[in-house]
C-alpha cells in the first residue's frame, strides 16, 4: 500500500456511501483488507504506509501503540457493518497486510479476523491470508495463526542471495523463508506464497536464478515475482542518486521476467496475473483476494492509509495510526478522501486490470479505436490468437513484457 494518498472529495463523518454503490452488490464478492502499519525496521526500497517504533515515539502515544491496535481496527470493522447496513454478503476473503502483521501476537491477528467473522460472517470456503516476515515467526506462532482461522500465508523472501538482501535492507537470514514454508505446511496451512523481487542493483542473472530455484525447492504453491520499483523518497532512491549503487534497468527487468516465467513454468506453476504464478491447475492456489482487486469486486480496507472500493466508490483512510485511532475513538470515519468513479473510469480500469490476467479482457469493452489497437497488437505478436478469435485480449509472453504499452493503446 503506497504511502502517498490521492486528492479526493471529503468522506462523511458517518462513512455513508451513495445509495447507488450498493446496487447489485449481491452479484459481487466482498473482501476485507486489514492493514497493520508496524515494522521493526524500514526496508530501503519500501514506500508503504508503515512505521517503526522510533517513528511513532512521541507522535501519538497510546493511540498509535501496537498493544491497542487490534481493538482499534475492530472498531472500523464495526463501522463497516453500519455503513453497509443489511448487506447479506459474508466475507469471501480476508487479507492482513503491512507493514509486518506478524509483529503482533497471533491472538491479535485472530481478534481482527474475529471482528470480520462476528460482523459479516466468513464464507464457508473463505480465503484468510496474512503476510509474514520470516524472522518474526516460528513453528508455534504459525500453529497459533492456523488455530485463529488463517489458512493462507505469504512470506517475504525477496532473494536468496545475502548481498541482494543487503541492498534491499532486508534483515532475514538466507534460507529462513524456505524453512518457514515447511513450518507453515506442518502447521496446517493449505496455501503458502513466497514473494520475490528482481532487478535489485548488484543482482546478476545467476543470483536471480538461484533465488527462483530456492523458492521453487521450498514447495510453496504460489510465487509472486515483482520488478523492483525505486520510489522517490526512499533510502534506496537516495543511494542511487548519490551513486552508491547502480540504477535499475528496464532491459534487465525484462530478461529477469523471462527467466522467472521459464523456471516457474518448468516447475509446474502457471501465470495467472503478470506477476503471479500458482501451481494448481484448478485455480485453488491463486490468491483470491487479489483477484477481487483485479476484477473490480468490493473490498473494505481497514487500517491507516488503507484503500476501499464498493460499487464504484473508492476511498482511503488517514495515514497516521494516531489520527486513525482518534477518528474511530470519536465515532468518526477515518476516511481521508474518496472519489465516485464514472462509467468511463470503471471501463478504463477494467481494461488496465483485466489485461494483466491470464483470462484477459473482453474485446467488447474496447472502443472502436481500442479494438483496432488490439488487432495491431495481435499482428505484432502481443496478443494470443486463440483467445482473440473468441473475443478476448490475452497477452503473450512478449505482450506481458510490454504490458504497459499495450494497455495504453487499448484504452484509447
Amino acid at each position: 500500500m503506497p504511502s502517498a494518498l490521492p486528492d479526493g472529495d471529503p468522506v462523511p463523518e458517518s462513512g455513508s456511501l451513495p445509495p447507488d454503490a450498493l446496487t447489485g452488490r449481491d452479484s459481487r464478492p466482498l473482501g476485507f483488507y486489514l492493514h497493520v502499519p508496524y515494522c521493526a525496521t524500514r526496508c530501503g526500497y519500501c514506500d508503504f504506509n508503515t512505521y517503526t517504533s522510533d517513528e511513532l515515539r512521541g507522535s501519538g502515544g497510546v493511540l498509535a501503540s501496537r498493544e491497542n491496535y487490534a481493538g482499534t481496527l475492530a472498531d472500523e470493522i464495526r463501522l463497516a457493518r453500519k455503513v453497509l447496513g443489511d448487506d447479506p454478503r459474508s466475507a469471501a476473503t480476508v487479507f492482513v497486510g503491512g507493514g509486518t502483521p506478524t509483529l503482533l501476537p497471533p491472538e491479535d491477528l485472530g481478534s481482527m479476523l474475529a471482528a470480520v467473522r462476528d460482523e459479516f460472517g466468513l464464507a464457508k470456503d473463505a480465503e484468510v491470508t496474512t503476510e509474514a516476515n520470516p524472522e518474526s515467526v516460528d513453528g508455534r506462532y504459525l500453529e497459533r495463526l492456523r488455530e485463529a482461522g488463517f489458512n493462507r500465508i505469504s512470506f517475504g523472501m525477496q532473494s536468496a542471495r545475502p548481498h541482494v538482501l543487503r541492498v534491499l535492507d532486508r534483515n532475514h537470514t538466507p534460507g529462513r523463508p524456505e524453512a518457514c514454508v515447511a513450518q507453515a505446511r506442518a502447521a496446517g496451512f493449505a496455501h503458502v506464497n513466497l514473494d520475490l523481487i528482481y532487478g535489485t542493483p548488484g543482482e546478476s542473472d545467476d543470483d536471480w536464478r538461484a533465488s527462483l530455484q530456492a523458492a521453487i525447492a521450498a514447495g510453496p504453491d504460489h510465487i509472486s515475482a515483482y520488478a523492483l520499483i525505486v520510489e522517490d523518497g526512499t533510502r534506496l532512491a537516495r543511494r542511487i542518486r548519490r551513486g552508491e549503487v547502480p540504477p535499475t534497468d528496464d532491459d534487465v527487468h525484462a530478461d529477469r521476467y523471462v527467466i522467472a516465467d521459464e523456471l516457474l513454468t518448468a516447475a509446474g506453476m502457471d501465470w495467472y496475473e503478470v506477476s503471479n504464478w500458482a501451481s494448481a491447475s484448478d485455480g485453488s492456489a491463486r490468491c483470491r483476494h487479489n483477484e477481487l482487486y483485479w476484477t473490480g469486486a468490493d473490498w473494505w480496507g481497514a487500517g491507516p492509509g488503507a484503500h476501499s472500493h464498493v460499487g464504484g466508490v473508492r476511498w482511503w483512510n488517514v495515514k497516521h495510526p494516531a489520527a486513525y485511532a482518534q477518528a474511530l475513538a470519536e465515532g468518526r470515519s477515518p476516511g481521508a478522501g474518496r472519489e465516485v468513479l464514472a462509467a468511463e473510469d470503471r471501463r478504463v480500469e477494467r481494461i488496465l486490470l483485466e489485461l494483466r490476467l491470464a483470462a484477459g479482457c473482453p474485446l467488447a469493452v474496447l472502443t472502436p479505436v481500442g479494438r483496432a489497437a488490439a488487432r495491431r497488437a495481435l499482428d505484432d505478436g502481443l496478443l494470443e490468437p486463440g483467445p482473440y478469435e473468441e473475443g478476448r485480449a490475452v497477452l503473450t509472453l512478449r505482450g506481458r513484457l510490454l504490458a504497459d504499452a499495450v494497455v495504453r493503446d487499448l484504452v484509447d
